[in-house]
């Protein structure tokens, strides 16, 4: 009887989630990835920087100029002969067209336009590192959200059996009551743990409910959809430190984002060096010319043709303010080399700790989980000693203790394992939506 009650309880207190939609973990990530904010806005700083790539940017590639000018004027004109004779115009109009295109070439300049176009290309390596990185971190959001809310879905059913239990007792307690085999002592007391279990179930619930508004905002949709996930914590067990270690070393964003700012510093001293070289240009043109003024000596008048020229310019003396440019440039490459080899040192020492956290879990999670089976054996047969009157509620009402806090520590685990997983995926750069 003890046994079909229970399974009742916990049947209808399921059929209320199963009728909730159903998310899986892969649609969690999907959904985030597509709707994530900080995703979005990382992916238009990298188009914005696959953009500013280009040779023209660069500096590389000629500039030609068009232009177009009318110019006009209305004149009142006097004027006295040689013989003393005057002559008035009035109104006289007077233009001015002109029109021409105008190339410019940068020819030479200490080789700073490839220098430009290499540092181009690190910047486009560094929005798709950034980029990664917060996909990396979005979908440790996803997953660290999503088996929160699978770990409370979880226990929320234990505190409802927690719940089943506590009901039952104080049911039997009235029942003995009612036949003159208990005390009011026994239903008083059972009472009380039924409201304390009610209690728990009730912010459990609520955490429950919570857990599921921190998902949703992950993936940046509506916060009161109501959903349900899996409870099945597909744990992988068999990561190995020094493959992940290896992993880090390459694929790590911020290892990578380290060895681009070095990178960028090295470049940005070849720019500084490319300013002692002269500066070599080039320039044509084609301008054409039309003016015509009624009271002048010529009436109309045309001009065209091309120009052409050359330029050469360099920096002899400027205060002394190149040598400091290239000693700023040099201790810039410096402490960029400094930041990589911090860098490496903080990425290895989070990767080991998150691994020594890992195996400590995995074990745990071992204990855990054949305490779980030690409680509910005690509590099947506590319970039904309790039902024969066999054993005292304060007995009853321990094992009942033992067995959710067995199951609550066996979840923690099994989260904290799961946790420590994804923890050394992200740092090791492997991370992804499988």
């Amino acid at each position: 009887m003890k046994i079909c009650f229970i399974l009742i309880l916990t049947i209808s207190s399921l059929a209320s989630v199963s009728a909730q939609e159903k998310l899986s973990l892969q649609e969690a990530i999907t959904i985030a990835l597509k709707n994530n904010y900080d995703i979005k806005l990382v992916s238009n700083d990298l188009q914005i920087a696959k953009n500013n790539n280009n040779i023209g940017n660069a500096g590389i590639l000629p500039r030609l100029d068009g232009t177009f000018a009318e110019n006009g004027g209305l004149q009142n004109t006097v004027r006295t002969q040689s013989n003393g004779n005057e002559q008035t115009l009035n109104g006289v109009r007077n233009t001015n067209m002109s029109y021409g295109v105008a190339l410019g070439w940068t020819i030479f300049d200490g080789l700073q336009m490839f220098t430009n176009l290499e540092r181009l290309k690190e910047l486009e390596k560094q929005g798709s590192v950034n980029s990664k990185a917060t996909v990396l971190s979005t979908i440790s959001s996803v997953v660290n959200a999503y088996y929160n809310v699978s770990r409370e879905q979880q226990l929320v059913v234990a505190r409802d059996s927690a719940l089943d239990v506590s009901k039952l007792r104080l049911r039997i307690a009235n029942n003995k009551l009612e036949i003159g085999r208990g005390s009011k002592l026994d239903v008083l007391t059972a009472t009380v743990d039924y409201n304390t279990d009610t209690s728990a179930f009730l912010q459990e619930e609520n955490l429950l409910r919570n857990s599921k508004v921190t998902l949703n905002e992950v993936m940046a949709r509506d916060l009161n959809i109501s959903f349900r996930v899996d409870t099945v914590f597909d744990i992988n067990s068999a990561l190995d430190y020094g493959t992940l270690a290896g992993q880090m070393e390459q694929l790590n964003p911020d290892l990578q984002n380290a060895f681009i700012n070095k990178k960028l510093a090295e470049l940005d001293l070849k720019l500084v060096k490319g300013q002692r070289y002269p500066l070599i240009a080039v320039n044509s043109g084609y301008e054409f010319q039309r003016s015509a003024s009624p009271t002048g000596f010529n009436i109309q008048q045309r001009a065209n043709g091309l120009t052409y020229g050359l330029t050469a310019s360099m920096n002899l003396f400027n205060g002394f303010l190149q040598r400091q440019n290239e000693r700023n440039a040099k201790i810039a490459i410096n402490s960029s080399e400094l930041t990589l080899n911090r860098t490496k040192q903080e990425i290895g020492a989070q990767l080991l700790r998150a691994y020594q956290n890992y195996k400590t879990n995995l074990d745990l999670l071992k204990v855990e989980n054949n305490n779980v089976d030690v409680a509910k054996q005690s509590l099947d047969i506590t319970l039904e000693k309790y039902r024969l009157g066999s054993i005292a509620p304060l007995e009853l009402r321990e094992a009942q203790r033992n067995s959710i806090d067995a199951i609550a520590r066996y979840l923690e685990a099994q989260y904290q394992a799961k946790l420590t997983e994804i923890s050394l995926k992200e740092i090791s750069g492997t991370l992804n939506v499988q």
